[in-house]
């Protein structure tokens, strides 16, 4: 089971607690916003299940970079109407079958396929 904690700081950030690694989100010029750690959440998973299968494969792609892109719905409710992850391999030779392989494996990355899978968010105040 994964947990998260915030706690509201008076700067208007919040302290996330996660395991035993502390950061702050924030909109007021302190820490990342939501919605760039939502898309960091995103790329950095994605980031994972590009090891795990360079690991499993061979496949030598050590330095790579990943950007996430994402605009807000015009319309409510808000959100982000579409997401554009691309991945930069920083020029290493990886031929169209295994870029094929690669790609199918992460998307299985866990925060895509919640993405995709359109879970139930149960919001209380207690």
């Amino acid at each position: 089971m994964y947990r998260v904690e915030v706690v509201s700081n008076p700067d208007a950030s919040f302290k996330v607690k996660s395991a035993d690694y502390e950061f702050i989100i924030g909109t007021k010029g302190k820490g990342a916003s939501p919605p760039a750690a939502f898309l960091a959440s995103l790329a950095s998973c994605i980031g994972v299940y590009i090891r795990k299968y360079c690991e499993g494969s061979g496949l030598a792609l050590n330095d790579f970079s990943i950007t996430a892109e994402a605009e807000f719905c015009q319309d409510k409710p808000m959100g982000f109407k579409e997401i554009r992850v691309s991945v930069d391999s920083k020029g290493a030779e990886i031929d169209e079958r295994r870029k094929k392989a690669l790609l199918e494996f992460i998307k299985n990355c866990p925060i895509h396929n919640t993405l995709i899978m359109k879970p139930s968010v149960e919001i209380k105040i207690i």
